[in-house]
């Protein structure tokens, strides 16, 4: 039963749009109306700043890191820590609070990764920002670190349960960027402003 609150509460979380959240809070406009139409960090940069789109960030990494705490908490296994990390992702994607317009998952994901195996989630960040510091391109910078994050997991914390869940989220997370990968090929993808 334990178990079953936890991954359910992971997904509720996961639903609390935090874009969505502090363009409100902040006065700014619907992020599922402006710029990418994406309710995510990098949207809320566009639309209101560095300010909006940290607040946003934080809100979507804590909503991934969370539901872990809590689970390492009250001692849940392997396989419920995974599951609750994989609710929070879903809430994030698809939140029940939002007509499931959700976000594309990177900074929920990020969170996740330091909850369940936070190595991993060094190697991404840095993979993110250095890629990013490079290309000024987030959507590139995203694919190529969630991208390379299973082999991280493969290499750091081989259970079969990381590995399934970070190989799940990375594959979700290229799929949900498939119109980024277009406006890559094509050399029309938006780059980091300063």
């Amino acid at each position: 039963m334990i178990d079953f609150l936890l991954v359910s509460g992971a997904y509720l979380l996961g639903s609390l749009s935090s874009a969505i959240l502090v363009c409100r809070i902040m006065g700014l406009p619907d992020p599922r109306t402006q710029g990418s139409n994406n309710p995510g960090a990098t949207n809320v940069l566009r639309i209101g700043g560095k300010k909006a789109a940290a607040l946003t960030f934080i809100g979507d990494a804590l909503k991934g890191l969370l539901p872990i705490l809590v689970g390492y908490f009250i001692n849940a296994d392997l396989l419920t820590l995974a599951l609750a990390g994989a609710a929070a992702f879903t809430g994030h994607l698809y939140p029940i609070f939002f007509r499931f317009q959700g976000g594309k998952g990177v900074a929920t994901s990020l969170g996740i990764q330091f909850g369940l195996y936070w190595p991993v989630g060094l190697i991404s960040a840095a993979i993110w920002l250095f890629v990013a510091k490079v290309v000024r391109i987030s959507s590139l910078s995203a694919l190529i670190s969630m991208g390379l994050a299973p082999i991280a997991v493969w290499l750091i914390a081989p259970e079969i349960e990381l590995i399934l869940l970070q190989s799940g989220m990375s594959l979700i997370l290229i799929r949900r960027h498939r119109s980024n990968i277009i406006n890559l090929i094509h050399g029309e993808e938006d780059t980091i402003k300063n």
